[in-house]
Protein backbone atom coordinates (compact mmCIF):
# COMPACT_ATOMS: atom_id res chain seq x y z
CA UNK A 1 0.00 0.00 0.00
CA UNK A 2 2.66 2.44 1.08
CA UNK A 3 4.69 1.50 -2.67
CA UNK A 4 1.50 2.36 -4.91
CA UNK A 5 1.08 6.04 -2.41
CA UNK A 6 4.70 6.64 -3.68
CA UNK A 7 4.19 5.96 -7.06
CA UNK A 8 1.31 7.79 -6.91
CA UNK A 9 2.55 11.15 -5.70
CA UNK A 10 6.11 10.34 -7.66
CA UNK A 11 3.53 10.47 -10.72
CA UNK A 12 1.72 13.49 -9.40
CA UNK A 13 4.86 15.16 -9.27
CA UNK A 14 6.60 14.24 -12.31
CA UNK A 15 7.30 17.10 -14.21
CA UNK A 16 6.05 15.55 -17.67
CA UNK A 17 4.21 16.88 -20.62
CA UNK A 18 1.77 14.59 -22.63
CA UNK A 19 1.88 14.65 -25.98
CA UNK A 20 -1.38 16.05 -27.73
CA UNK A 21 -3.62 13.68 -30.16
CA UNK A 22 -3.07 13.25 -33.69
CA UNK A 23 -4.50 16.23 -35.65
CA UNK A 24 -2.09 18.58 -32.96
CA UNK A 25 0.62 16.20 -33.38
CA UNK A 26 0.99 17.29 -37.32
CA UNK A 27 0.95 21.38 -36.39
CA UNK A 28 4.09 20.43 -34.00
CA UNK A 29 5.97 18.38 -36.35
CA UNK A 30 5.35 21.36 -38.79
CA UNK A 31 6.78 24.13 -36.17
CA UNK A 32 9.38 21.40 -35.72
CA UNK A 33 10.23 21.32 -39.50
CA UNK A 34 10.17 25.25 -39.67
CA UNK A 35 13.01 25.21 -36.68
CA UNK A 36 14.90 23.04 -38.30
CA UNK A 37 14.59 24.02 -41.42
CA UNK A 38 15.59 27.93 -40.58
CA UNK A 39 18.58 26.24 -38.77
CA UNK A 40 19.82 24.99 -42.34
CA UNK A 41 19.06 27.52 -44.33
CA UNK A 42 21.20 29.88 -41.86
CA UNK A 43 23.98 27.64 -42.04
CA UNK A 44 23.71 27.58 -45.69
CA UNK A 45 24.30 31.59 -45.43
CA UNK A 46 27.11 30.99 -42.72
CA UNK A 47 28.94 29.43 -46.19
CA UNK A 48 27.72 32.60 -48.47
CA UNK A 49 29.13 35.02 -45.25
CA UNK A 50 33.00 33.03 -45.64
CA UNK A 51 32.70 33.04 -49.41
CA UNK A 52 32.00 36.98 -49.36
CA UNK A 53 35.61 37.18 -48.08
CA UNK A 54 37.28 34.60 -49.86
CA UNK A 55 39.17 36.13 -52.84
CA UNK A 56 38.03 36.07 -56.22
CA UNK A 57 35.01 34.64 -55.14
CA UNK A 58 33.87 38.36 -53.56
CA UNK A 59 34.19 39.80 -57.06
CA UNK A 60 31.83 38.15 -58.78
CA UNK A 61 29.38 38.86 -55.82
CA UNK A 62 26.06 40.73 -57.30
CA UNK A 63 25.58 42.17 -54.16
CA UNK A 64 26.90 45.39 -52.30
CA UNK A 65 27.83 44.97 -49.07
CA UNK A 66 26.80 41.21 -48.82
CA UNK A 67 28.87 40.22 -46.18
CA UNK A 68 26.55 42.04 -43.40
CA UNK A 69 23.62 41.39 -45.74
CA UNK A 70 23.77 37.40 -45.37
CA UNK A 71 24.58 37.98 -41.63
CA UNK A 72 21.40 39.76 -40.96
CA UNK A 73 19.53 36.86 -42.63
CA UNK A 74 21.67 34.57 -41.05
CA UNK A 75 21.02 36.17 -37.49
CA UNK A 76 17.43 36.10 -37.93
CA UNK A 77 16.71 32.72 -39.61
CA UNK A 78 18.84 31.13 -36.50
CA UNK A 79 18.13 33.39 -33.44
CA UNK A 80 14.40 34.68 -34.68
CA UNK A 81 12.89 32.26 -36.00
CA UNK A 82 14.35 29.11 -34.50
CA UNK A 83 13.61 30.73 -30.91
CA UNK A 84 10.07 31.87 -31.80
CA UNK A 85 9.30 29.05 -33.74
CA UNK A 86 10.71 25.93 -30.80
CA UNK A 87 8.26 28.11 -28.33
CA UNK A 88 5.54 27.39 -30.88
CA UNK A 89 6.12 23.92 -30.74
CA UNK A 90 6.00 23.90 -26.84
CA UNK A 91 2.97 25.87 -26.99
CA UNK A 92 1.49 23.30 -29.87
CA UNK A 93 2.38 20.68 -27.40
CA UNK A 94 -0.20 21.92 -25.33
CA UNK A 95 -3.18 22.45 -28.32
CA UNK A 96 -6.50 21.13 -27.66
CA UNK A 97 -8.15 19.97 -30.74
CA UNK A 98 -10.01 23.10 -30.59
CA UNK A 99 -9.70 25.36 -33.86
CA UNK A 100 -6.55 23.60 -35.10
CA UNK A 101 -6.95 25.96 -38.42
CA UNK A 102 -6.10 28.81 -36.22
CA UNK A 103 -2.77 26.76 -35.81
CA UNK A 104 -2.41 26.13 -39.03
CA UNK A 105 -2.79 29.74 -40.07
CA UNK A 106 -0.42 30.68 -38.04
CA UNK A 107 2.42 28.18 -38.56
CA UNK A 108 1.78 28.82 -42.83
CA UNK A 109 2.43 33.02 -42.27
CA UNK A 110 5.29 31.98 -40.20
CA UNK A 111 6.52 30.09 -42.98
CA UNK A 112 5.71 32.40 -45.40
CA UNK A 113 7.54 35.36 -43.43
CA UNK A 114 10.61 33.02 -42.98
CA UNK A 115 10.78 32.11 -46.85
CA UNK A 116 10.02 36.03 -47.64
CA UNK A 117 13.22 36.86 -45.62
CA UNK A 118 15.15 33.74 -46.79
CA UNK A 119 14.71 35.05 -50.54
CA UNK A 120 15.08 39.34 -49.72
CA UNK A 121 18.67 39.39 -50.22
CA UNK A 122 18.46 37.60 -54.17
CA UNK A 123 15.48 40.08 -55.37
CA UNK A 124 17.34 43.13 -53.94
CA UNK A 125 16.76 43.60 -50.75
CA UNK A 126 19.71 45.21 -49.35
CA UNK A 127 21.02 48.06 -46.78
CA UNK A 128 21.93 45.55 -43.84
CA UNK A 129 21.56 47.61 -40.42
CA UNK A 130 23.25 45.93 -37.40
CA UNK A 131 20.80 46.63 -34.32
CA UNK A 132 19.92 44.79 -31.69
CA UNK A 133 18.23 41.98 -31.14
CA UNK A 134 16.81 42.21 -35.01
CA UNK A 135 18.90 43.03 -37.64
CA UNK A 136 16.99 44.11 -40.64
CA UNK A 137 17.66 45.09 -44.34
CA UNK A 138 16.25 48.40 -44.44
CA UNK A 139 13.92 47.55 -47.45
CA UNK A 140 10.00 46.97 -47.81
CA UNK A 141 10.92 42.99 -49.05
CA UNK A 142 12.38 42.30 -46.02
CA UNK A 143 10.24 44.20 -43.83
CA UNK A 144 6.70 42.55 -45.44
CA UNK A 145 8.73 39.05 -44.48
CA UNK A 146 9.52 40.22 -41.38
CA UNK A 147 6.11 41.46 -40.59
CA UNK A 148 4.15 38.26 -41.80
CA UNK A 149 6.55 36.03 -39.40
CA UNK A 150 5.98 38.08 -36.38
CA UNK A 151 2.08 38.13 -37.57
CA UNK A 152 2.03 34.30 -37.32
CA UNK A 153 3.74 34.44 -34.20
CA UNK A 154 1.37 36.44 -32.53
CA UNK A 155 -1.79 34.73 -33.72
CA UNK A 156 0.34 31.15 -32.52
CA UNK A 157 0.48 33.43 -29.18
CA UNK A 158 -3.22 34.30 -29.22
CA UNK A 159 -4.06 30.45 -30.28
CA UNK A 160 -2.38 29.06 -27.58
CA UNK A 161 -3.36 30.89 -24.94
CA UNK A 162 -7.26 30.48 -25.41
CA UNK A 163 -7.37 26.56 -27.00
CA UNK A 164 -4.39 24.94 -24.75
CA UNK A 165 -5.16 22.50 -22.20
CA UNK A 166 -6.04 24.33 -18.63
CA UNK A 167 -3.37 24.13 -15.74
CA UNK A 168 -5.99 22.01 -13.55
CA UNK A 169 -7.64 22.66 -10.02
CA UNK A 170 -5.48 19.63 -8.84
CA UNK A 171 -2.06 21.06 -8.87
CA UNK A 172 0.41 18.10 -10.47
CA UNK A 173 3.43 17.84 -12.05
CA UNK A 174 2.06 18.74 -15.64
CA UNK A 175 -0.21 21.29 -14.67
CA UNK A 176 2.69 23.46 -13.18
CA UNK A 177 4.51 23.13 -16.83
CA UNK A 178 1.36 24.26 -18.65
CA UNK A 179 1.23 27.10 -16.17
CA UNK A 180 5.21 28.04 -17.18
CA UNK A 181 3.63 27.73 -20.60
CA UNK A 182 0.99 29.97 -20.24
CA UNK A 183 3.39 32.73 -17.93
CA UNK A 184 5.47 32.64 -21.52
CA UNK A 185 2.64 33.23 -23.58
CA UNK A 186 2.22 36.45 -20.91
CA UNK A 187 6.07 37.78 -21.69
CA UNK A 188 4.87 37.29 -25.53
CA UNK A 189 2.37 39.32 -25.27
CA UNK A 190 3.84 42.23 -23.52
CA UNK A 191 6.85 41.90 -25.89
CA UNK A 192 4.33 42.49 -29.17
CA UNK A 193 2.85 45.27 -27.01
CA UNK A 194 6.06 46.85 -26.28
CA UNK A 195 6.57 46.69 -29.67
CA UNK A 196 3.55 48.10 -31.06
CA UNK A 197 4.11 50.86 -27.92
CA UNK A 198 8.08 51.84 -29.56
CA UNK A 199 6.72 52.30 -33.00
CA UNK A 200 4.09 54.55 -32.06
CA UNK A 201 6.26 56.80 -29.66
CA UNK A 202 9.01 56.53 -32.07
CA UNK A 203 11.12 60.35 -31.72
CA UNK A 204 10.95 61.50 -35.22
CA UNK A 205 14.82 62.27 -34.90
CA UNK A 206 15.21 58.53 -35.06
CA UNK A 207 16.21 56.95 -38.31
CA UNK A 208 18.03 53.72 -40.04
CA UNK A 209 20.14 52.13 -37.45
CA UNK A 210 19.07 54.03 -34.30
CA UNK A 211 15.32 53.78 -35.37
CA UNK A 212 15.40 49.96 -35.29
CA UNK A 213 17.41 49.79 -32.02
CA UNK A 214 14.51 51.82 -30.30
CA UNK A 215 11.99 49.80 -31.81
CA UNK A 216 13.08 46.44 -30.82
CA UNK A 217 14.99 47.25 -27.69
CA UNK A 218 11.80 46.74 -25.16
CA UNK A 219 10.27 44.42 -26.80
CA UNK A 220 14.11 42.35 -27.38
CA UNK A 221 14.84 42.32 -23.46
CA UNK A 222 11.04 40.89 -22.53
CA UNK A 223 11.30 38.04 -25.37
CA UNK A 224 14.36 37.09 -23.81
CA UNK A 225 12.07 36.25 -20.06
CA UNK A 226 9.91 34.70 -22.33
CA UNK A 227 12.81 32.70 -23.06
CA UNK A 228 13.73 32.05 -20.04
CA UNK A 229 10.24 30.90 -18.68
CA UNK A 230 10.21 28.18 -21.64
CA UNK A 231 14.05 27.42 -20.88
CA UNK A 232 12.75 26.20 -17.21
CA UNK A 233 9.75 24.07 -18.89
CA UNK A 234 11.97 22.24 -20.88
CA UNK A 235 14.90 21.64 -17.65
CA UNK A 236 12.64 20.19 -15.33
CA UNK A 237 10.79 18.18 -17.90
CA UNK A 238 14.15 16.49 -19.12
CA UNK A 239 15.10 16.19 -15.55
CA UNK A 240 11.93 14.26 -14.86
CA UNK A 241 12.92 12.42 -18.27
CA UNK A 242 16.18 11.31 -17.22
CA UNK A 243 14.80 9.51 -13.92
CA UNK A 244 15.71 12.97 -11.64
CA UNK A 245 14.20 12.77 -8.32
CA UNK A 246 13.08 16.89 -7.81
CA UNK A 247 12.87 17.90 -4.62
CA UNK A 248 10.18 20.60 -5.19
CA UNK A 249 6.16 20.26 -5.09
CA UNK A 250 4.16 21.36 -7.94
CA UNK A 251 2.98 24.71 -5.94
CA UNK A 252 6.60 25.68 -5.31
CA UNK A 253 7.15 25.56 -9.03
CA UNK A 254 4.38 28.18 -10.24
CA UNK A 255 5.32 30.26 -7.20
CA UNK A 256 8.75 30.21 -9.26
CA UNK A 257 7.39 30.95 -13.14
CA UNK A 258 5.41 33.59 -11.39
CA UNK A 259 8.92 35.31 -9.35
CA UNK A 260 10.04 35.34 -13.14
CA UNK A 261 7.32 37.10 -14.90
CA UNK A 262 7.90 39.51 -12.23
CA UNK A 263 10.49 42.04 -14.64
CA UNK A 264 7.88 41.46 -17.38
CA UNK A 265 5.53 42.92 -15.55
CA UNK A 266 7.49 45.53 -14.24
CA UNK A 267 8.58 46.35 -18.20
CA UNK A 268 5.72 48.77 -19.20
CA UNK A 269 5.88 50.92 -15.62
CA UNK A 270 9.46 51.36 -16.99
CA UNK A 271 8.38 52.37 -20.14
CA UNK A 272 6.16 54.96 -18.78
CA UNK A 273 8.50 56.32 -16.05
CA UNK A 274 11.26 57.25 -19.13
CA UNK A 275 10.96 58.43 -22.97
CA UNK A 276 11.82 56.18 -25.41
CA UNK A 277 15.13 57.22 -26.48
CA UNK A 278 16.63 58.63 -23.35
CA UNK A 279 19.79 57.12 -21.65
CA UNK A 280 17.60 56.04 -18.62
CA UNK A 281 15.35 54.13 -20.64
CA UNK A 282 17.62 52.19 -22.50
CA UNK A 283 19.48 51.70 -18.99
CA UNK A 284 16.81 50.55 -16.93
CA UNK A 285 15.40 48.05 -19.42
CA UNK A 286 19.41 46.96 -19.07
CA UNK A 287 19.18 46.63 -15.09
CA UNK A 288 15.76 44.85 -15.64
CA UNK A 289 17.68 41.81 -17.68
CA UNK A 290 20.62 41.84 -15.79
CA UNK A 291 18.90 41.32 -12.21
CA UNK A 292 15.70 39.73 -13.09
CA UNK A 293 16.98 37.75 -15.79
CA UNK A 294 17.70 34.64 -12.79
CA UNK A 295 15.14 35.27 -10.56
CA UNK A 296 13.57 32.16 -11.20
CA UNK A 297 16.25 30.18 -13.24
CA UNK A 298 18.65 30.58 -9.87
CA UNK A 299 16.30 28.58 -7.12
CA UNK A 300 14.82 26.09 -10.07
CA UNK A 301 18.91 25.34 -11.17
CA UNK A 302 19.68 24.69 -7.72
CA UNK A 303 17.29 22.45 -6.97
CA UNK A 304 17.60 20.48 -10.37
CA UNK A 305 21.40 20.76 -9.68
CA UNK A 306 20.72 18.94 -5.80
CA UNK A 307 18.91 16.28 -7.98
CA UNK A 308 21.25 15.35 -10.05
CA UNK A 309 24.37 15.13 -7.67
CA UNK A 310 22.02 12.73 -5.69
CA UNK A 311 21.64 10.76 -8.92
CA UNK A 312 24.51 8.10 -9.88
CA UNK A 313 25.02 8.10 -13.51
CA UNK A 314 24.01 4.56 -14.30
CA UNK A 315 20.78 5.39 -13.49
CA UNK A 316 20.09 8.02 -16.06
CA UNK A 317 16.89 7.12 -17.98
CA UNK A 318 17.46 9.06 -21.29
CA UNK A 319 21.12 9.91 -21.71
CA UNK A 320 21.02 12.46 -24.65
CA UNK A 321 18.33 14.16 -22.80
CA UNK A 322 20.46 14.10 -19.63
CA UNK A 323 23.52 15.34 -21.15
CA UNK A 324 21.49 18.38 -22.70
CA UNK A 325 19.85 19.60 -19.11
CA UNK A 326 23.46 19.41 -17.58
CA UNK A 327 24.83 21.46 -20.70
CA UNK A 328 22.12 24.07 -20.79
CA UNK A 329 22.60 24.52 -16.65
CA UNK A 330 26.22 25.21 -17.00
CA UNK A 331 25.64 27.39 -20.11
CA UNK A 332 23.15 29.72 -18.76
CA UNK A 333 25.21 30.18 -15.49
CA UNK A 334 28.16 31.00 -17.43
CA UNK A 335 26.40 33.56 -19.28
CA UNK A 336 24.74 34.79 -16.48
CA UNK A 337 28.05 35.46 -14.40
CA UNK A 338 29.63 36.86 -17.27
CA UNK A 339 27.12 39.24 -17.47
CA UNK A 340 27.86 41.12 -14.43
CA UNK A 341 31.60 41.24 -15.58
CA UNK A 342 30.47 43.80 -18.74
CA UNK A 343 32.43 47.01 -18.73
CA UNK A 344 32.11 49.12 -22.04
CA UNK A 345 30.85 47.99 -25.50
CA UNK A 346 33.18 44.85 -26.02
CA UNK A 347 33.29 41.34 -27.01
CA UNK A 348 32.43 40.44 -23.07
CA UNK A 349 28.72 41.52 -24.22
CA UNK A 350 28.69 39.13 -27.14
CA UNK A 351 30.44 35.96 -24.29
CA UNK A 352 27.13 37.09 -21.99
CA UNK A 353 24.35 36.51 -24.09
CA UNK A 354 25.99 34.09 -26.39
CA UNK A 355 26.23 31.75 -23.06
CA UNK A 356 22.19 32.15 -22.24
CA UNK A 357 21.24 32.03 -26.02
CA UNK A 358 22.67 28.75 -26.66
CA UNK A 359 21.57 27.60 -22.89
CA UNK A 360 18.32 27.57 -24.73
CA UNK A 361 19.47 26.16 -27.84
CA UNK A 362 20.99 23.38 -25.98
CA UNK A 363 17.71 22.61 -23.90
CA UNK A 364 15.36 22.76 -26.83
CA UNK A 365 17.84 20.06 -28.64
CA UNK A 366 17.26 17.76 -25.66
CA UNK A 367 13.61 18.37 -26.05
CA UNK A 368 13.82 17.39 -29.66
CA UNK A 369 15.51 14.73 -28.90
CA UNK A 370 12.35 13.47 -26.58
CA UNK A 371 9.81 14.26 -28.40
CA UNK A 372 10.64 13.39 -31.90
CA UNK A 373 10.53 9.24 -31.38
CA UNK A 374 7.12 10.25 -29.38
CA UNK A 375 5.24 11.81 -32.14
CA UNK A 376 6.01 8.78 -34.77
CA UNK A 377 9.63 9.16 -35.84
CA UNK A 378 12.24 7.19 -35.37
CA UNK A 379 14.13 6.41 -32.00
CA UNK A 380 17.27 8.61 -31.14
CA UNK A 381 19.98 6.33 -29.98
CA UNK A 382 24.02 5.53 -30.30
CA UNK A 383 26.61 7.52 -29.06
CA UNK A 384 26.42 10.59 -32.08
CA UNK A 385 22.97 11.59 -29.96
CA UNK A 386 24.46 10.76 -26.36
CA UNK A 387 27.68 13.35 -27.28
CA UNK A 388 26.58 15.96 -29.59
CA UNK A 389 25.19 18.46 -26.99
CA UNK A 390 28.25 17.60 -25.04
CA UNK A 391 30.26 18.89 -28.02
CA UNK A 392 28.33 21.88 -29.12
CA UNK A 393 28.84 22.89 -25.23
CA UNK A 394 32.45 22.69 -24.94
CA UNK A 395 32.80 23.90 -28.56
CA UNK A 396 30.25 27.32 -27.17
CA UNK A 397 32.38 27.57 -23.51
CA UNK A 398 35.60 27.78 -25.53
CA UNK A 399 33.78 30.73 -27.75
CA UNK A 400 32.81 32.38 -24.84
CA UNK A 401 35.78 32.58 -23.06
CA UNK A 402 37.38 33.68 -26.27
CA UNK A 403 35.49 36.12 -25.93
CA UNK A 404 35.66 36.98 -22.49
CA UNK A 405 39.58 37.04 -22.73
CA UNK A 406 39.23 38.92 -25.82
CA UNK A 407 36.80 41.61 -24.07
CA UNK A 408 39.30 41.71 -21.24
CA UNK A 409 42.34 43.44 -23.81
CA UNK A 410 39.75 45.90 -25.10
CA UNK A 411 38.90 44.33 -28.20
CA UNK A 412 35.69 45.84 -29.67
CA UNK A 413 32.15 44.04 -30.47
CA UNK A 414 31.41 43.98 -33.85
CA UNK A 415 34.31 44.41 -35.65
CA UNK A 416 36.28 41.87 -37.86
CA UNK A 417 39.75 41.47 -39.53
CA UNK A 418 42.31 44.39 -38.66
CA UNK A 419 39.59 46.49 -36.87
CA UNK A 420 39.70 44.07 -33.76
CA UNK A 421 43.02 45.56 -33.05
CA UNK A 422 45.05 41.77 -33.23
CA UNK A 423 48.47 43.05 -32.61
CA UNK A 424 48.98 41.80 -29.56
CA UNK A 425 49.42 38.12 -28.45
CA UNK A 426 46.79 37.94 -25.97
CA UNK A 427 44.22 39.32 -28.32
CA UNK A 428 45.39 37.01 -30.99
CA UNK A 429 45.20 34.18 -28.42
CA UNK A 430 41.86 35.18 -26.73
CA UNK A 431 40.26 35.52 -30.68
CA UNK A 432 41.87 32.16 -31.28
CA UNK A 433 40.15 30.46 -29.16
CA UNK A 434 37.27 31.76 -29.88
CA UNK A 435 37.63 30.78 -33.57
CA UNK A 436 38.39 26.92 -32.84
CA UNK A 437 35.67 26.81 -30.38
CA UNK A 438 32.95 28.60 -32.95
CA UNK A 439 34.50 25.12 -35.17
CA UNK A 440 33.82 22.83 -33.16
CA UNK A 441 30.19 24.03 -31.89
CA UNK A 442 29.51 24.36 -35.79
CA UNK A 443 30.14 20.24 -35.74
CA UNK A 444 28.09 19.62 -32.99
CA UNK A 445 25.14 21.68 -34.66
CA UNK A 446 25.19 19.99 -38.21
CA UNK A 447 25.78 16.36 -36.04
CA UNK A 448 22.07 17.67 -34.43
CA UNK A 449 20.59 18.66 -37.51
CA UNK A 450 21.98 15.29 -38.98
CA UNK A 451 20.27 13.09 -36.02
CA UNK A 452 17.15 15.09 -36.05
CA UNK A 453 16.21 14.63 -39.97
CA UNK A 454 17.70 11.34 -40.04
CA UNK A 455 14.66 10.37 -37.12
CA UNK A 456 12.17 12.11 -39.17
CA UNK A 457 13.49 11.00 -42.84
CA UNK A 458 10.58 8.24 -43.99
CA UNK A 459 10.76 5.02 -43.31
CA UNK A 460 11.43 2.39 -46.11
Amino acid sequence: MVSTTHQHNALIDSFVLDLPDTPSRRLTIGWILLTLGALVIGGLFTILIVLSRTPYFQEIIPWVDFFHTAIVVHVDLTVLVWFLGFAAVLWSLNQRSTCLKCGWLALILAVMGTAVITLSPFLGADQPLMNNYVPVLQHPLFLFGLGLFGLGFLLQVLNAMFFSHRVGSSMRGDGALRFGLYSAMIAALVSIAMLVMSYIDMPEYAETTYYYELLFWDAGHTLQFMHVQLMLVSWLWLASVAGISLKVSPRVVVFIFIIGLVPVIMTPFIYSMYELGEAMHKQAISYLMMYGGGLAALPLGLIIILGILQKKRSEVIAQPEYNALISSIILFGVGGVIGFMINGSNVTVPAHYHGSIVAITLIYMGVTYHILPRLGFRPITGKAAKWQPVLYACGQLMHVFGLVWSGGYGVQRKTAGIEQGADHLERVIGMGVMGLGGLIAIIGGIMFLVIAFKSMWPRK
